[in-house]
């Protein structure tokens, strides 16, 4: 790909990496049509257990290259609304995974890089990290690639609007405190940290990590405990019908490690 480089550290986890350290690996349309296809292609491959997205150089992404902006303004509605549909394509494929998405926050997170961020299950941030929805400085709402539905479930409404409203940075420190992250850690960690994450997603069962996923996505938008329980109840009933629960269980009565297939 031009603007992602992709390698595997380790089985079963795929490290990609945002390719454009000269721009702080801000979006382009080859960007969001790579994310998009590198959505297409990981959910099309059965050896990937968990996914770990991070920036090459000093940012993690600092949104729209607004080298390209100008075109914007010379969109029509319905040219404009088609390229934000593009662009959302990538980050809502992501978010939809079946496997786990680590983000590894290295530097700026800013405008859409800050949704990306977001569209990622967990959340590490390097010292340097720092996040911001930079699209009220431009003319544009926060309402922007998921940002508004997913920051406010992160971190609450209240804050959520305080950080949209304001464009203002929230610094890794700041971010660990009121849960946009799950852990700071020095920047020279950072990319073994989360491989060690994604490490320890890789040990248990592919399928229970997988519904394990799904449940918490999808009781994110139903409405009611019944439909949560409804959804649980289906994926456990699943489950015990694969291999690995009971090698789990034969495992533990034989005091050893679990050999996982997923099948």
């Amino acid at each position: 790909m031009e603007t992602i480089d992709l390698t595997r550290p380790a089985d079963g986890v795929v490290l990609a990496t945002l390719n454009r350290p000269d721009r702080y690996n801000a979006m382009t349309v080859t960007m969001f049509a790579e994310l998009e296809q590198l959505a297409f292609d990981l959910g099309e491959d059965d050896d990937v257990r968990a996914v770990v997205l991070t920036g090459a150089g000093k940012a993690f992404c600092a949104g729209y290259d607004l080298d390209d902006a100008d075109e914007l303004a010379g969109l029509t509605a319905l040219g404009m609304l088609d390229r934000q549909e593009r662009a959302a394509r990538g980050l809502s494929g992501l978010r939809a995974l079946r496997v786990p998405v680590i983000a590894a926050v290295n530097g700026a997170a800013a405008g859409g890089g800050l949704s990306l961020a977001l569209a990622a299950d967990i959340r590490l941030a390097g010292r340097s990290a720092k996040f911001n929805a930079a699209f009220v400085r431009i003319g544009l709402s926060a309402g922007d690639l998921g940002a508004s539905w997913l920051l406010s479930r992160t971190i609450g409404p209240a804050l959520a609007a305080e950080i949209a409203y304001t464009g203002r940075f929230v610094l890794a420190d700041e971010a660990e405190r009121i849960g946009l992250v799950n852990k700071t850690v020095d920047d020279d960690r950072l990319l073994d940290e989360a491989l060690a994450m994604a490490g320890l997603i890789c040990a248990n069962s592919p399928g229970g990590v997988q519904l394990s996923k799904r449940a918490l996505q999808a009781n994110m938008e139903i409405g009611s405990y019944a439909a949560a329980l409804e959804l649980e109840n289906r994926g456990q009933a699943l489950l015990t019908r694969g291999e690995d629960m009971p090698e789990a269980l034969a495992a533990f009565k034989e005091k050893r490690a679990p050999h996982f297939t997923g099948r």
